[in-house]
């Protein structure tokens, strides 16, 4: 019998060690033979634990699960108990989805590489050791795959700019600073798919001529970290990276770094700076780093999920890739669902689903059975968007024009007692701390914001021209992303929810 309790983070928070050892203990106990697989998550954090035995039929899911469930597990022969979901394949949460950068995520052990072959790992890497550069580029511009991490620039752009560059040495960095409130994409797959991240950016090497690579992640990961090593060990054991990369006589090596947890170096310059050993703060561009990145030589920077995407793309095709998707945002996104949400997790969906329907249906409205008020699109600087958008669709230019941003996808839910005002002055007050201080904008604009709000909480009406200057200030005059939009959750609070400041000045008066 082969029994699947994820290593997941976010599992384990819930209690999937406790619940693993039960499953050794309780095997042990009746004399049976039992291999325990500790993959990935599926995704269904509201389902986690999530226990799956193998059959001749699929697995079969369980959850959540707790430790004292297991004896009754194994007493009902994993069949008829009050956990039981039938297949995993057939929970409708799941069935639903799109799965292509996490196709793998929760199916494999991670870090057995014959279990990443079988499920279709490593196909895109065989095909692009046979292509030149320039058509790997050819087929990733063609897929229409744009970056994950926040800004959405074509990759494929990114990518041609490094290979046409004319350098002695190239690097691919890829971003795992992932420091969003709301958002564990980068770590689930990391935890749960680590050679998927490396065959990647194998591939984005290959395509710009690059021979070295980084994987910057953050200390709060250790578990990422942990995974993420033993996998590029077993990678170079196993010729994907190396002198040779599967005998190609292309050289790539590739090295796990970790930062010290500073949300500012999420930001490319900054991450390019702390790799260097320098201090993390933000580089004026240009030069942009596909020309002058990594010890000033030509860089891919790509985050985590872009580069987890490309294997699927050369296995399949750009064409393929593009086919899925909407208007110009081709593809899938995977969807971080979390805060006051009844049904929380990695939701893997092709851009186009609008946000009621992420919220409603796949979120299954709040936790607390409150009408839904708020949902935060795009992490701690994403905008605030009111039930009255919930038509728009999932794509980039659809929340830029709605005043918002897609970001990493993570979509943050609050109900009816949200105060807005408090979260545009933690929106503030999260810049001031986080800011690496080398621009006015945001070193400044961020301290006097806090500032601002708290005078319109006072009863200040006058100080409400004031914050939307302000701003504008941090939006048009900041050197980062970081400066640049934290405007967005401040301004879309004040917009879309002016009765949370009035009511504030009404009660001060």
């Amino acid at each position: 019998m082969t029994i699947y309790v994820p290593a997941d983070a976010a599992a384990k928070a819930l209690g999937a060690e406790a619940v693993a050892r039960a499953v050794s203990d309780e095997a042990a106990k009746r004399g049976l033979p039992v291999t325990l697989v500790r993959n990935g998550s599926r995704g269904a954090v509201w389902l986690e634990p999530l226990l799956e035995v193998a059959t001749p039929d699929g697995r079969i899911a369980f959850g959540p699960v707790t430790a004292a469930d297991v004896p009754a597990l194994f007493d009902a022969e994993f069949g008829a108990h009050p956990t039981a979901l039938g297949l995993t394949e057939d929970i409708p949460w799941l069935k639903r989805q799109t799965r292509i950068t996490f196709a793998r995520c929760g199916l494999t052990d991670p870090l057995s590489l014959p279990d990443y072959e079988a499920h279709g790992g490593l196909s895109g890497l065989r095909r692009a050791v046979g292509m030149t550069g320039a058509a790997i580029v050819e087929e990733v511009t063609a897929s229409g795959l744009r970056g994950r991490g926040g800004a959405g620039f074509p990759t494929g752009i990114k990518w041609k700019t490094v290979h046409d560059a004319v350098a002695p040495q190239k690097y691919v960095v890829a971003n795992a600073d992932e420091g969003d409130s709301g958002t564990f994409a980068d770590r689930m797959l990391m935890e749960g798919d680590p050679f998927c991240l490396i065959e990647g950016m194998a591939i984005a090497a290959l395509a710009v001529g690059a021979t070295r690579g980084y994987i910057y992640s953050r200390s709060e990961y250790p578990d990422a970290n942990r995974v993420m090593q033993a996998a590029i060990e077993i990678a170079r054991g196993a010729d994907l990276l190396g002198p040779s990369v599967l005998g190609s006589g292309r050289a790539f090596e590739l090295e796990l770094r970790v930062g010290a947890g500073a949300y500012v170096c999420g930001e490319e310059t900054s991450l390019l700076n702390s790799l260097e050993g320098k201090r993390g703060v933000v580089r004026a561009k240009p030069p942009i780093p596909a020309l002058e990145g990594l010890f000033g030589q030509p860089t891919i920077v790509n985050n985590v999920l872009s580069l987890a995407t490309v294997p699927a793309i050369l296995a399949h095709g750009g064409a393929w890739y593009a086919e899925f998707g909407h208007g110009r945002s081709r593809g899938t996104m995977p969807l971080q669902i979390a805060g006051n949400v009844k049904r929380g997790g990695l939701f893997e969906a092709a851009f186009g689903l609008s946000l009621g329907e992420i919220v409603e249906d796949i979120g299954g409205g709040t936790a607390s059975g409150r009408p839904v008020k708020a949902v935060q699109v795009g992490g701690p600087l994403g905008a605030y968007f009111p039930r009255a958008l919930f038509d728009t669709p999932f794509g980039y230019e659809d929340y830029a024009g709605k005043g918002g941003l897609i970001g990493h996808a993570g979509i943050v839910v609050f109900d009816e007692t949200a105060d807005m005002l408090a979260q545009a002055r933690f929106a503030l007050e999260f810049c001031a701390i986080e800011s690496c201080g080398k621009c006015t904008p945001c070193r400044l604009g961020a301290v006097r914001g806090v500032e601002t709000v708290d005078r319109i909480a006072r009863g200040d009406a006058t100080a409400v021209p004031l914050l939307k200057d302000l701003c504008n200030t941090m939006k048009l005059g900041s050197l980062c992303a970081l400066g640049g939009f934290t405007p967005y959750p401040v301004m879309s609070a004040l917009t879309h929810f002016p009765e949370d400041f009035q009511t504030a000045r009404e009660a001060a008066e």
